[in-house]
């Protein structure tokens, strides 16, 4: 899928667009992607910050629907946990970045070669427009090659 039409779809689902998040930007190779959200009088709390389960939402499937465009159909890709620190609360606008290195490329490529699973922990800090530290999210990945089948047979 061209990275263009990702950002659209994503920019138009629903809880989304009902949570204020807005993906910003994305990399055509889809290695680099900027999650945005700006505080509004629908996605905020109780105490006039940003609603904790808004700020999670931000980052939660983004390194899975990353991994999937850049490694392609031959491998499985699951979100298989997740955690976020809270560090202040957040206020104005809001983002998290995400980057795909060459290096973590290839060391899911290494650790996948023979069939096993690999878990590799991504971290994503959310900042707020001064650059300080709102939240930190922490996402575990299951990430395998998938099975080729030995049931075709070749004449």
């Amino acid at each position: 899928m061209r990275a263009g039409l990702f950002k659209a779809l994503i920019n138009w689902y629903p809880p989304y667009i009902g949570a204020g998040i807005r993906l910003a930007r994305i990399s055509d190779d889809y290695r680099d992607l900027l999650v945005q959200m700006k505080l509004r009088c629908y996605n905020r709390n109780y105490v006039g910050t940003h609603f904790g389960g808004s700020l999670y939402a931000m980052i939660d499937p983004f390194y899975m629907l990353m991994l999937m465009q850049v490694l392609g159909s031959e491998y499985m890709v699951w979100d298989k946990a997740a955690t976020i620190e809270f560090k202040k609360p957040g206020r104005g606008t809001v983002s998290a970045r995400f980057l795909l290195t060459d290096r973590v490329i290839a060391e899911i490529r290494t650790q996948t070669a023979e069939g096993g699973k690999y878990l590799p922990e991504f971290r994503v800090d959310i900042t707020d427009s001064n650059g300080d530290l709102v939240a930190r999210g922490f996402k575990t990945l299951y990430i395998r090659r998938k099975q080729r089948s030995n049931d075709a047979v070749t004449h």
